[in-house]
């Protein structure tokens, strides 16, 4: 839990959390009966932390579960913890910690932290570049990222740019501890209890409650709602120089011992601009008696307008030497911007020289070039080749147990979280016999987290302003393979099936992919076969250290019916060997796997652990696949081009008559047979492929 005693931009108050039945932490709290909001669900929830502008909600734990099943019911009689899914302990032990714990761990540890803090952009356009931003800034180990809240922007709603929204997709589809800031500015208390409980169901266990700022100029309180922090939870913010609107930084800090006491375990700080200042301000809280961990709010500065707009709000004031090396350089963005960086590194080397401070909390201004370089110079930004598991992972508190997916949305992650947000358990240890794992649709390919980051002037660009023919769409995907600029000098650096850049582990397939796609074998999803390799390794590693990973070659791909018949005929030689999917956009579906009988095709062996399989190959999740995959071909590609147009046409009749086929190569301790596979296709389609020795026959 934590309180966070800062608003970055300087907003008036923040309120704290709500008084809620039950807190359950450090034995019974005090609780002000005139000012109780009858909040029942919270009683549920694990802790509420305090800041002097915040509380953050904790989930309980053990909502992860075994399997998928229809309309969010359970499909079998064992619960997910008498499951022999749930008998595997997880592999990153953090996905099983609450923030607090989390914190309590790494001020053992000596370990310092970072958090940044972020806000609901205007735009569509924008909350896509958030969150794209989310997902690069949070390669480098934020402990959490907090999202503030705007009043007027709608902030609980559903819309793309609310607060709620944001938060939650930073939770569930970014992996990242998330903190939702929430105030009371003209809610009602029974608006307040809504938001709170839809937070719950997002997987928002974490949240920061304010008072916030006024509309207008005056504070107007809202008919059953809250005036003040202490109303709502007993804790008012305060600032390292106090809070503007405290009388006092004396009274500032009774109001703040006040929430610590009530359960605050953490405080962010405002702002500010010299160590001394924060210093000051510890001495005056541990004199006080407050003695739980205070974080420094950090505010790398990085541009003239937005420092004058920062300090306006925030009643702050700007030591002059500092004004003095801003003012000549106002009109100079860039060296504003290096000026800041170096200011901030200077500071935070001293706050962190001082062993006062357990880490640094980042005001970004949804910006990440400066704070990433802060963070970088002073060695506290940490990108750690290793993952948890071979595909990125949910905060969603109900999703912690989840360790199995299936390896078609290896490259589109955040779909298939979307696609089985309503499952109330998710398999844990083993995928199991699925017979219906019932996925749900994905009739908006636009949502703003799972459309391309790209905007159509660039997919254009890219994939191809005109199509001449299906010629055309296998240079586009040879392109995209080999990094290599297209006829019009554009890099093609995504595709419908994947707006990321490519895998690691596809450099070791390269050579084989561009060979193949060029000749109408339209690759979508592979991995190479490994044979125990450590699971440190940078390319294809996973898991804990002192592990070994293994896999088995895999190859997904559309081509035409042509090449299929001919697969078919290649693919009896190697009957008892490859397993295989094919099917078309109507759902013809030709396989020789076994019926409802998932294939693991990545698993792993570490130290004191039951062997895992997060990766498998599923028929029944495929067929909920195809449609997706299939979809794709229009949603994002052909309804570029205008309507009867030729390069539309080309998109829709490979949508129409292309095939969907996996292969899986069950002996992974052998050389990959799947390119032999495909090179026996093509020979039977067009005739022996001449030796590179031996010129062609004129």
């Amino acid at each position: 839990m934590g309180c966070s005693g800062h608003l970055p931009l300087g907003r008036p108050q923040r309120v704290s959390a709500p008084c809620f039945q039950e807190i359950r932490e450090k034995g019974k709290r005090e609780r002000r009966e005139p000012v109780k909001l009858q909040l029942h669900s919270m009683a549920l929830w694990e802790s509420i932390s305090l800041d002097r502008s915040s509380a953050m909600v904790n989930e309980p734990r053990g909502l992860g579960g075994p399997q998928p099943h229809s309309e969010g019911s359970s499909s079998g009689g064992e619960s997910s913890r008498d499951s022999s899914r749930c008998s595997t302990p997880g592999l990153d032990p953090e996905r099983h910690e609450r923030l607090r714990e989390k914190m309590r761990r790494r001020m053992g540890s000596g370990d310092k932290w970072f958090s940044l803090e972020f806000f609901p952009p205007r735009t569509a356009h924008g909350a896509v570049n958030l969150i794209s931003r989310f997902d690069r800034m949070g390669a480098g180990g934020p402990l959490f990222i907090d999202v503030t809240w705007h009043p007027a922007g709608d902030p609980g709603s559903d819309k793309e740019t609310s607060s709620m929204v944001i938060a939650s997709t930073a939770v569930n589809y970014c992996g990242l501890e998330t903190v939702l800031h929430m105030t009371c500015c003209q809610q009602s208390r029974e608006t307040i209890t809504g938001h709170l409980h839809k937070a719950k169901q997002l997987g928002l266990k974490n949240i920061l409650a304010l008072r916030g700022d006024p509309l207008g100029d005056q504070w107007e309180e809202a008919e059953g709602g809250f005036n003040y922090a202490v109303d709502l939870v007993k804790h008012i913010r305060s600032y390292p120089k106090g809070h503007p609107d405290a009388g006092s930084l004396e009274e500032d800090l009774r109001h703040l011992r006040e929430k610590v006491s009530a359960g605050a375990d953490f405080v962010i700080s405002q702002l500010f601009f010299e160590a001394d200042t924060f210093f000051h301000f510890l001495k005056a809280c541990s004199e006080i008696g407050i003695t739980c961990p205070i974080l420094p709010g950090i505010f790398p500065i990085q541009g003239y307008h937005s420092l004058r707009q920062l300090v306006k709000l925030s009643k702050l004031e700007v030591p002059q030497k500092i004004k003095d090396v801003i003012e000549p350089i106002k009109d100079n963005d860039a060296a504003i911007r290096n000026y800041g960086v170096e200011l901030a590194v200077s500071l935070c080397r001293e706050l962190l020289a001082s062993g006062l401070v357990p880490g640094l909390h980042f005001y970004t201004l949804n910006r990440e070039v400066a704070t990433t370089e802060v963070l970088k110079r002073l060695g506290m930004w940490n990108e750690d080749p290793r993952r948890p598991l071979p595909w990125a992972v949910s905060a969603h508190p109900k999703r912690r147990e989840e360790d199995v997916r299936p390896i078609f949305w290896a490259s589109r992650p955040k779909s298939y979280i979307y696609r089985t947000q309503e499952w109330d358990d998710f398999p844990n240890g083993r995928w199991g016999n699925s017979s219906s794992p019932a996925f749900g649709e994905l009739r908006d390919y636009y949502l703003f987290y799972l459309k391309s980051k790209s905007p159509r002037e660039e997919l254009l660009k890219m994939w191809g302003e005109e199509l001449a023919s299906e010629t055309s769409v296998f240079e586009v995907f040879a392109h995209y393979l080999s990094g290599e600029p297209n006829q019009q000098g554009h890099r093609v650096t995504c595709l419908p099936w994947n707006d990321e850049p490519l895998a690691a582990e596809t450099s070791l397939l390269k050579e084989e992919l561009l060979r193949v796609n060029r000749q109408g074998i339209l690759t979508i999803n592979s991995q190479p076969n490994i044979n125990g390799k450590p699971s440190s390794d940078p390319i294809v590693g996973w898991g804990p250290s002192g592990g070994y990973v293994f896999q088995k070659a895999y190859l997904e791909f559309f081509t035409s019916r042509e090449t299929v018949e001919a697969l078919l005929q290649v693919l009896k030689k190697y009957d008892l060997r490859v397993n295989y999917h094919i099917v078309d956009v109507k759902g013809e579906n030709i396989t020789n796997a076994p019926e409802l009988q998932p294939n693991a095709v990545t698993w792993g062996i570490f130290p004191g652990r039951e062997i895992i399989q997060p990766t498998v190959v599923d028929p029944v999740s495929f067929m909920f696949w195809k449609d997706e995959a299939f979809a794709l071909w229009m949603e994002q590609w052909g309804k570029l081009y205008e309507e009867g147009s030729p390069s539309r046409k080309v998109i829709q009749h490979i949508q129409d008559n292309y095939f969907l086929v996996n292969l899986v190569d069950n002996e992974f301790p052998l050389d990959n047979c799947l390119w032999q596979v495909v090179e026996d296709t093509f020979e039977l389609l067009h005739g022996p492929v001449p030796s590179k020795r031996e010129p062609a026959a004129p």
